[in-house]
């Protein structure tokens, strides 16, 4: 198996640096590049182009959400894992109105950052889960006043799934659906959240 390329975008360097100790150890993961500000993310991205981006929203030169936006116009391939501080639902809106495929907090477990960056790269939607259960009540509300009234009923169940944190297996089981069928639809959603 192939290893996860990976890039670190985070404009502290002791965080950087920290993240690379913890990924660096996973065979499953390669560290293929590092940056501190978003036109450093997006030229990094441009020259050795990751499987995934592990992506701060607060950097110098526009933040997380511009760099995210840039990178996934040209390299729509690249996955865009979120690791912030910001809990609020205005960051995470925009970072998944810019294409972020996971949202996770930087006081996330270092097996949960690990399990998120492989998910991402796999095709799979991840959320901190305070953010999840956001999620899940945000869903839970009666048609007349849903949160996301651009999703179908069947995005609806899917992104109700990937809240509860199941992966697109089990939801492909669950829905008998294929898996191909779940990952096209959680593109769909992440693009239309």
């Amino acid at each position: 198996m192939t290893p996860v390329g990976l890039v670190v975008v985070d404009d502290h360097m002791v965080f950087r640096e920290g993240l690379r100790a913890l990924l660096g150890r996973v065979e499953d993961i390669e560290i293929v590049g590092e940056a501190a500000t978003t036109q450093e993310a997006i030229e990094v991205t441009e020259a050795v182009r990751p499987d995934v981006v592990l992506m701060d929203l607060h950097l110098p030169g526009g933040g997380g959400e511009v760099a995210t936006t840039t990178i996934l116009a040209a390299h729509h391939e690249v996955a865009v894992l979120v690791l912030t501080m910001h809990s609020d639902d205005a960051h995470l809106r925009h970072a998944l109105h810019a294409g972020a495929r996971g949202y996770l907090l930087k006081d996330a477990e270092p097996d949960a950052i690990i399990r998120a960056v492989v998910a991402v790269n796999e095709g799979q939607a991840i959320f901190d889960p305070g953010i999840a259960a956001r999620v899940i009540a945000a869903t839970g509300t009666s048609d007349a006043e849903r949160p996301f009234p651009v999703l179908t009923e069947r995005e609806y169940e899917i992104l109700d799934r990937l809240a509860r944190g199941l992966p697109n297996n089990a939801i492909s089981a669950r829905m008998g659906i294929s898996i191909k069928t779940v990952q096209n639809n959680v593109s769909t959603i992440l693009l239309k959240l």
